[in-house]
């Protein structure tokens, strides 16, 4: 994160703005909305600055920068065309601690404007830290269609309410109960012009609430390959109204970022041989947890219920009655072979394709290696890494060509995906070269001769 996403109150502080074009003419505009004190300098100005300092609502001094002129400003606003004059009050309000913009020059910045989407008191700020200002106006753009106007108007209908609301519900209660609100018929009510009805059906709830001891809920979420555009729609609701997170090794940063920041974070990952909260501690987790009233976020790679110990976890809440909802996600294999361009079936090469896991729960290799040597099948191998020269030694023994195309997969559909290609004789050797973690699928099958000409995902 190159900037970081503040909201400053400058009413009635001292703001400079040096520039009279149209470029200053958008930055003044934003500050006195804000209310700021609002000084001007510049020999010319734009109509609409010229009438503001009619209206006396701006000062304007009619001369070039000189260094003086930022004494006592609270922020600073650069919008000339000389580049010279910029890197000087870039400096000098540095220099004194004091908040700069340089229009268009983010390297001069000690702030950035963001595009705004105001719905005031809602207030929207979309920046791309400098780096494409059009691309944020257009981002801006997108969401102006997506927020409705009267959300302002919702934001200060649920202020009135907030303080008796906070005599009735302690804190995890009170955001809970506004959640229900801002997504239920209250809401909608007053989006849609009933104020009225929307105010005695608030004041009905908030009478009628009875603090209760209940049981919270556990939300296990399949969190996909790596890719966060691979999440469904349900999945990120869930996952931005939890207020405890247990989340594996093979969630990627990316996805768990859009966690709610709130929620508290719980690391539960396991790796082969190194368990170090081994599965039914998890279990008792997340049963304590939802008993405290949470709602749990269970967050893993992939999808829960293939080789996720999902079904292990839904035994454990429902022997002890606690509520959940399970929201399947891509499965590696899957994401895996899509953007590596390796499809699992294909008419010309394999008609069905076999799921399996590279280790067994006590850490053996003991496949049915005869069910696996199938002609016409795709075969793919999750946490397979380990023991991948044993796997594909003993199904060369077991009748597989030791030409058989195989791929290995890492990190997929990440900027960090790799795909080493080999067969079952060269594959293993393969793998021992490269710098390969345990974020891997193994595929192996005639469909993996389809990589080079299908392959679309070029990572950054």
């Amino acid at each position: 994160m190159t900037f970081l996403p503040i909201f400053l109150n400058i009413h009635d502080k001292s703001c400079l703005v040096v520039g009279g074009g149209t470029t200053a003419t958008r930055k003044v505009e934003l500050l006195l909305q804000a209310n700021a004190k609002v000084i001007v300098v510049a020999p010319d100005l734009t109509e609409q600055l010229s009438e503001w300092r009619h209206e006396e609502r701006i000062i304007h001094r009619a001369n070039h920068f000189v260094p003086t002129d930022i004494q006592s400003c609270h922020l600073v606003i650069a919008a000339t065309n000389d580049k010279a004059v910029n890197e000087e009050i870039s400096k000098l309000a540095k220099g004194q601690r004091i908040l700069v913009n340089v229009v268009d020059h983010p390297e001069l910045c000690s702030f950035i404007m963001p595009s705004i989407i105001d719905r005031s008191p809602v207030q929207i700020a979309v920046s791309t830290g400098g780096a494409s200002p059009v691309l944020a106006r257009l981002l801006r753009a997108r969401l102006e269609s997506m927020i409705p106007a009267t959300y302002g108007k919702l934001a200060e209908f649920v202020a009135s309410f907030r303080d008796k609301v906070k005599l009735r519900l302690s804190f995890d209660e009170r955001r809970q109960f506004w959640e229900d609100v801002l997504q239920g018929p209250i809401a909608e009510m007053l989006l849609s012009g009933h104020t009225k009805a929307a105010t005695q059906a608030l004041e009905n709830l908030i009478d009628k609430t009875v603090v209760e001891q209940k049981y919270g809920e556990v939300y296990l979420v399949g969190g996909g390959p790596g890719d966060p555009d691979l999440l469904t729609f349900r999945a990120l609701r869930l996952m931005q109204q939890a207020d405890v997170v247990l989340y594996d090794r093979l969630v990627s940063p990316e996805v768990l970022n859009l966690v709610r920041r709130e929620a508290e974070r719980i690391y539960v990952g396991k790796a082969p041989t190194n368990h170090p909260v081994p599965q039914g501690e998890i279990n008792q987790l997340l049963i304590r947890l939802a008993k405290e009233g949470k709602r749990v976020l269970r967050l893993k790679g992939g999808d829960p219920f293939l080789f996720g110990r999902g079904g292990e976890e839904i035994e454990t809440l429902m022997d002890e009655g606690i509520a959940f909802q399970i929201v399947p996600g891509i499965t590696s294999a899957i994401g895996s072979s899509a953007y590596a361009g390796i499809p699992l079936t294909h008419r010309d090469y394999a008609q069905s394709c076999i799921f399996v896991t590279g280790h067994l729960k006590d850490d053996s290799i003991n496949m049915n290696w005869d069910a696996l040597a199938q002609a016409h099948q795709t075969v793919v191998i999750y946490m397979g890494l380990r023991g991948l020269p044993v796997i594909c030694r003993e199904l060369i023994q077991h009748g597989m060509p030791a030409d058989k195309p195989a791929a290995l997969v890492q990190k997929a559909t990440t900027m960090d995906q790799r795909v080493l290609v080999g067969t079952l004789e060269t594959l293993p050797n393969i793998v021992d070269a490269a710098d390969i973690n345990l974020s891997s699928i193994i595929i192996i099958g005639d469909v993996v001769k389809l990589h080079e000409k299908l392959a679309w995902f070029t990572p950054c």
